[in-house]
């Protein structure tokens, strides 16, 4: 198998979205071609051929798949609009673990579809109804925290969304055989982590590589002092999620291939949306091996990844939070930039105890800084057109009109951004790389990166940047990591 199938094929096999509509493989022992993402059993490879486009397997004579539906593939777009609704629709149900027709019925009005529409789009992507999706992911996040952490009994059932323990007790026993006291007993001593009486730990497993110091370092230099806290060994912040405020702890644990998380008990009840978010923020879902094996063909970046084959691309815990150090970031130092943030975060923040002297405010909401005024933001050091510029952005947010998060449609967010007044294409690319975590950004105005490409232009950079995709974040980090390294 050629080096370029051989990345396909597993690819395929890891069933990453992020390269659907890239390539369609086509299978010869059924004469059916797929997309990345089919659910059907994974051929051989030698039973594999792969296309660039659905055009090309059919003129080898394949017919399309009836499950995956090729002609939903966007031409160029990693995910395709049937398959990131799906993936959004789960992320929605997952974040509070619910179940309920009302429940079904408001993420539906979010996408303006109906219950029965989402129930179809889950069945057809997953197989299985929005109900035992969230029934399985439940029941397997209650097992992290039996067997992770000392929470009773009764919070681990309501931490993974279950409305009383009886139902949680009749639905673990029904899937694992045993009684959630019997499997936290049999647990062994090795796997657990203590816990205090008010913080719990859990662990988040990564694919490794995976380059701590390197994302630590990119973090602590836009530390939102008083909302975050970044040492040498540890990311620390206060969190605001709903009602519900605490603060959490990160650190690395290299034998395991996973970070500790460290949460206060008040969080516990919104723990499905905190592990996302630190998911998204530290990149644990990448697959370096995939991505490296692609980018790696490019002679320009094989020095790059031979030196650091685990770099990440960080996320953000916040996508409003981000978006406004985004902003603020144009034309200016990473260190001015960052003055200027903690100096709204100051402003407009709300106070919070914590244990740490270096966490007491946690970041400003979009509705906070929507209702502000141009000379409330001014007076901060913040020219007039950025400080107009953050205002439009958390009006925006506030509003619902725009969503910053994993999963939202690059394409379209992007454009929203750019016709918000002061956003151009850099602070758009790169608020979708870290916020909705698009693999594909590419900031091409960036005058680091076009320098490193040999002082080309920016559509000369986006041209040469064709062989990087769908990873393009990545090519861009390994890039911003190698000058940092050159300057330190």
């Amino acid at each position: 198998m050629l080096q370029r199938e051989s990345i396909y094929y597993h690819a395929y096999a890891s069933r990453d979205p992020r390269f659907d509509g890239v390539f369609f493989i086509g299978v010869t022992s059924t004469g059916i071609y797929c997309r990345p993402i089919c659910p059907a059993k994974t051929p051989k490879p030698a039973n594999c051929h792969f296309f660039l486009s659905a055009e090309a397997a059919e003129k080898e004579g394949f017919r399309p798949c009836l499950r995956c539906r090729p002609e939903l593939a966007s031409g160029n777009a990693p995910i395709d609009d049937a398959h990131r609704i799906a993936l959004l629709i789960t992320h929605r149900l997952g974040e509070g673990l619910i179940e309920g027709e009302t429940s079904l019925e408001e993420i539906a009005a979010q996408f303006d579809l109906s219950s029965r529409q989402i129930r179809r789009i889950i069945q057809q992507e997953f197989g299985v109804s929005p109900i035992e999706l969230i029934q399985t992911r439940r029941l397997l996040l209650a097992k992290q925290l039996l067997t992770g952490t000392k929470l009773p009994i009764t919070e681990v059932a309501f931490a993974s969304g279950f409305s009383s323990l009886r139902r949680f007790n009749n639905a673990f026993r029904s899937r694992y055989g045993r009684c959630p006291t019997k499997l936290r007993k049999e647990a062994t001593n090795s796997d657990k982590i203590s816990d205090s009486s008010e913080i719990s730990t859990l662990q988040l497993t990564y694919r490794p590589p995976y380059d701590w110091e390197g994302i630590l370092k990119f973090l602590s230099m836009r530390t939102l002092k008083g909302a975050e806290w970044v040492t040498e060994d540890f990311y620390a912040r206060t969190v605001s999620l709903g009602n519900h405020k605490g603060w959490i702890k990160v650190s690395h644990a290299p034998q395991k291939n996973a970070l500790i998380l460290e949460f206060t008990h008040n969080l516990t009840i919104v723990l499905p949306t905190l592990l996302g978010r630190i998911r998204n923020l530290f990149d644990l879902s990448a697959h370096p091996d995939l991505i490296n094996a692609h980018l790696i063909q490019d002679k320009l970046l094989q020095q790059y990844i031979a030196a650091n084959p685990g770099v990440r691309v960080p996320g953000a815990f916040d996508g409003f939070e981000l978006a406004v150090r985004a902003i603020l970031g144009q034309q200016i130092t990473v260190k001015a930039a960052t003055t200027l943030a903690c100096r709204l975060t100051e402003a407009f923040s709300e106070k919070l105890e914590t244990p740490f002297p270096e966490l007491h405010y946690l970041s400003p909401t979009a509705e906070n800084i929507a209702l502000a005024t141009v000379e409330d933001i001014a007076k901060l050091g913040i020219v007039n057109t950025r400080a107009k510029s953050i205002i439009a952005l958390a009006q925006a947010v506030a509003s619902g009109k725009l969503k910053l998060e994993a999963g939202t449609h690059p394409d379209k967010t992007i454009k929203q951004l750019i016709s918000l007044p002061g956003i151009g294409p850099w602070t758009a690319h790169y608020i979708a790389m870290r916020t909705m975590r698009w693999p594909d950004a590419f900031p091409k105005e960036d005058i680091a990166i076009r320098n490193n490409l040999g002082g080309v232009t920016a559509k000369q950079a986006e041209a040469m940047s064709q062989a990087w995709r769908p990873w393009r974040s990545y090519a861009v980090f390994h890039i911003w990591q190698n000058l940092r390294k050159t300057n330190e």
